[in-house]
């Protein structure tokens, strides 16, 4: 890309083409929270995690057994998803702006990004925002290294939807990413620059 023509990626999704070649991001959809000259960071919003919303709870000791039992369905019901390889131990929470904390990082108009155990805990109580994703990790790119990955033909981008952020339904969240642009999956070309 010439310089000055770098476009900003910050709330759109990023759609994984057929022949991605890292694993981690195979039919991935991520949702890119911050792209700079820097790099960029983002989550990936359709992966599901093999922990629950009581494991973490339990882990970060904010309830212990006889205490989840008590916690309504919706609580316990909440998926923890894969947000990417980077720091994969590390718990982020996409939510809408209804919640707020000085830790809280708008990503746009109506998304923010908290980090803080207090979101969890206000989660857990029923005092959370109104839509929110718990993500474990996340996508990191250095400078230009995603621009390249785009070239490449890793990557389809579209704006992003709250709608599809939130919705818990990860199983055909890829293909619905694709639909956003139009795109039937089964037309994808797993090779740059053929038809």
């Amino acid at each position: 890309m010439a310089s000055g023509s770098r476009i900003d990626l910050t709330n759109q999704f990023l759609i994984a083409m057929p022949g991605m070649a890292d694993g981690n991001f195979s039919r991935a959809v991520v949702y890119v929270c911050a792209h700079s000259a820097e790099g960029a960071m983002g989550f990936i919003i359709n992966q599901p995690q093999q922990l629950s919303f009581v494991d973490i709870l339990r882990h970060l000791k904010i309830v212990g057994d006889e205490d989840a039992i008590l916690l309504p369905d919706e609580t316990r019901d909440f998926p923890i998803q894969k947000g990417g390889p980077v720091e994969s131990g590390r718990g982020f929470v996409l939510h809408s702006d209804d919640y707020l904390t000085q830790s809280s990082i708008p990503v746009s108009d109506e998304i923010c990004l908290t980090a803080t155990v207090d979101i969890i805990r206000a989660m857990s109580r029923g005092r959370g925002p109104k839509k929110a994703s718990l993500l474990l990790g996340y996508a990191g790119w250095g400078p230009g290294q995603l621009e390249e990955e785009i070239a490449q033909n890793g990557w389809l981008h579209c704006a992003a939807t709250e709608s599809l952020i939130f919705d818990r339904s990860l199983d055909n969240k890829y293909d619905r990413a694709l639909a956003l642009m139009g795109i039937n999956p089964a037309m994808l070309s797993m090779e740059a620059g053929h038809a």
